[in-house]
């Protein structure tokens, strides 16, 4: 029996003072795991300086992407859709029809195979885009364009299928 206890004694012992097998640090009964305060403040610091570089950066580019949105769906979405109307019926549709004829039949179209466009197309801005055919700025075909942040026709805001 006093075999017994020496070698459970040093099982008990031996199990203190081993190191852990995944961290190699010896494993302390006693010992607790975690973060101090310290160590979370620290984090919390630079987390808040790679916040404090990187946000003045990203201001400013909403309104830009904004834009490259509305050029991209004038110059391609609502055009490409405003050509296959135009293929199907031969014109592009009036002023009056404007861009809602891409996805609900006018009356004056004769061969309409759309819907040419899945949805009422927005501005970014929320506004609907400006048609006009003929186009003022455009004789041979239309004008398309977009009124802006400021929602004002003619204005430096607007993004336009005009130079």
């Amino acid at each position: 029996m006093g075999k017994l206890n020496k070698l459970a004694g040093k099982r008990v012992s031996g199990l203190t003072g081993s190191p852990h097998p995944f961290t190699r640090s010896p494993v302390h009964p006693h010992t607790k795991h975690g973060f101090t305060l310290i160590e979370l403040m620290i984090v919390i610091v630079i987390i808040a300086a790679m916040a404090a570089m990187i946000v003045p950066r990203l201001s400013g580019r909403s309104e830009q992407a904004k834009i490259v949105v509305a050029q991209a769906d004038i110059s391609s979405n609502i055009s490409m859709g405003l050509k296959l109307y135009e293929l199907d019926n031969g014109s592009f549709p009036s002023t009056e029809e404007g861009v809602n004829a891409l996805y609900e039949k006018p009356a004056s179209a004769t061969s309409w195979r759309g819907p040419y466009l899945e949805k009422k197309s927005m501005d970014p801005w929320g506004n609907t885009y400006q048609y006009k055919c003929p186009g003022v700025h455009n004789s041979a075909t239309y004008d398309l364009y977009s009124l802006g942040k400021d929602g004002q026709d003619g204005t430096a805001d607007d993004v336009k299928n005009w130079e």
